[in-house]
């Protein structure tokens, strides 16, 4: 059964077996479960909010493939803790938040990000790309923000990466290739290994997605 619904921005990058729900603006009916609350007990307000959003937007998700309202909780590494034979990402920046989830015979891992279509803090480029990551960007062409590109695939890179290997990617572990032809990008780590993602610019926001079938090292 097909799932990923092109009315969403973002399944236009996510093979069809992934369930979507994205939300662009504010959201004011998100909510978290007691359960989630407890996560949260020291959190400010605008962390909540953010954690509320990604939160009901994975459950709205988890329930386009059968599953029923359930608290979502938390890893080691903050990241979110599916139900049993599921895989995801969840995603969120000021104005956009998303999540994605699949079965795991359909898909080993996902990881998705969303960012504002904005060039990246003064500095912060020698910390996110390599010298060779920064003369490829200057290759590309004009018209987007391929700094705020280069962050956004890494992050979505990493999300997937967490949970089968359950080690840190720093930014300087993996080398992103961009192909502005077909709209995806490379990522070559530093054991060798590759993944491959998709990117796209839409609404004000820069959108990237990795998403590893089982029988393939390499991505969609």
């Amino acid at each position: 059964m097909s799932h990923a619904d092109r009315t969403f921005v973002l399944g236009n990058i996510l093979p069809a077996s992934v369930s979507i729900w994205e939300s662009f603006g504010s959201m004011p009916d998100a909510a978290l479960l007691p359960e989630e609350e407890v996560l949260l007990e020291r959190a400010v307000e605008k962390r909540r909010l953010e954690f509320a959003m990604g939160r009901t937007c994975a459950r709205r998700a988890l329930a386009r493939l059968g599953f029923r309202t359930a608290p979502i909780m938390r890893g080691s590494n903050r990241e979110p803790l599916w139900p049993e034979g599921i895989v995801g990402s969840i995603t969120h920046c000021p104005g956009y938040c998303a999540a994605a989830v699949a079965g795991s015979s359909d898909l080993l891992a996902i990881g998705i990000d969303a960012e504002e279509h904005a060039t990246i803090p003064d500095g912060s480029l020698d910390a996110v790309a390599s010298e060779e990551e920064r003369e490829h960007l200057g290759r590309l062409p004009s018209g987007i923000h391929w700094d705020r590109l280069l962050f956004s695939a890494k992050e979505s890179v990493f999300k997937a990466w967490w949970p089968l290997h359950r080690k840190w990617l720093g930014f300087e572990d993996a080398r992103i290739e961009f192909e502005p032809e077909t709209h995806r990008f490379r990522a070559v780590l530093k054991d060798g290994r590759e993944m491959c993602g998709r990117y796209l610019v839409a609404r004000g926001f820069i959108m990237t997605a990795v998403a590893l079938a089982p029988t393939r090292p390499i991505i969609i």
